[in-house]
């Protein structure tokens, strides 16, 4: 391992913000003197145009920086968990995840998704905020809409678009504290694993144990549970699913909901019990036998 500990990130200011939350995390856990952050540009960023299922799906925002990792050129990568693929290379571990921020989504261009005006414009590129917000609107019109924080906000203050839907999280990490209304998780359940911020390093390489320190135990399961619910489904980037895992005293309580691609069709379900994947696999296989034909055959049913 280097002198200097270097962590790979994404080049935009939402990474960089989240890769210098990991950074001084590490610096105040082993009082080094620095972390190296090095970006890394992803597909993602580069192909702007285009849905992510249509071009390779949520790999786009890893296999550069796995690349990176595995060839020895960073240490750790910092990722959005919500952006990371189900199933990992083998050879590359979640050595930590952050404390969890607002795991909602927030409304930007209205006061509530009741006040859009009729066949108002709507930009989103996540399969799960089109159905949610159709199931509640289908007199939205919804487009593809990509980019990073600033250029979305750019087209709809040029008006291209009337509203969106961006993760609170991402809004606060970037001090936009006053953009948009948060949407109750009670209404809008958030992608699985949105706001978490979490640290891959090589399974078995000496990075692993420097970056377990700065680990949250308790978000690191709730984030295990939602990724072990999306496992259990077969779900891709294609497929609309919404899922959040929280602490109630010692067990977690899951909460889930399944959508055919323009919301028609819906289930949803929740369960409580101990933190292990089995609580998760239980979920969804109730969610698969309660749901419409549609909606299993967007999950492989």
């Amino acid at each position: 391992m280097a002198t200097t500990f270097r962590l790979g990130t994404r080049g935009s200011p939402l990474a960089l913000t989240q890769a210098g939350m990991v950074r001084d995390a590490l610096i105040a856990a082993h009082g080094w003197d620095d972390v190296e952050i090095v970006v890394v540009r992803t597909t993602g960023d580069r192909v702007q145009d285009r849905a992510l299922a249509e071009i390779g799906g949520k790999a786009l925002w890893t296999k550069e920086l796995d690349r990176a990792l595995l060839a020895g050129e960073v240490d750790a990568c910092v990722h959005s968990m919500k952006d990371v693929e189900t199933i990992r290379p083998a050879e590359i571990a979640i050595a930590a995840i952050l404390p969890r921020a607002d795991a909602r989504d927030r409304l930007i261009g209205a006061e509530s998704i009741e006040a859009l005006p009729h066949g108002a414009v709507l930009g989103t590129s996540s399969p799960r905020r089109r159905a949610q917000m159709l199931r509640r609107r289908p007199d939205l019109k919804v487009v593809l809409l990509r980019g990073n924080v600033d250029s979305r906000l750019g087209k709809l203050a040029a008006g291209e678009i009337d509203a969106t839907l961006l993760a609170a999280a991402g809004l606060e990490r970037l001090e936009r504290h006053e953009t948009g209304v948060p949407l109750p998780v009670e209404t809008t359940l958030p992608a699985p694993a949105q706001g978490a911020v979490g640290v891959e390093t090589l399974a078995d390489g000496p990075a692993r144990a420097l970056v377990d320190v700065i680990d949250c135990a308790d978000t690191h399961r709730c984030i295990r549970m939602e990724r072990a619910l999306l496992a259990a489904l077969g779900a891709t980037c294609h497929s609309p699913v919404a899922a959040i895992a929280t602490w109630q005293g010692d067990q977690i309580h899951l909460a889930a909901e399944l959508l055919d691609e323009d919301g028609t069709a819906h289930v949803g379900g929740s369960t409580i019990g101990p933190a292990e994947d089995a609580l998760a696999t239980a979920l969804a296989a109730d969610l698969l036998e309660r749901a419409p034909a549609v909606i299993r055959q967007l999950f492989g049913g």
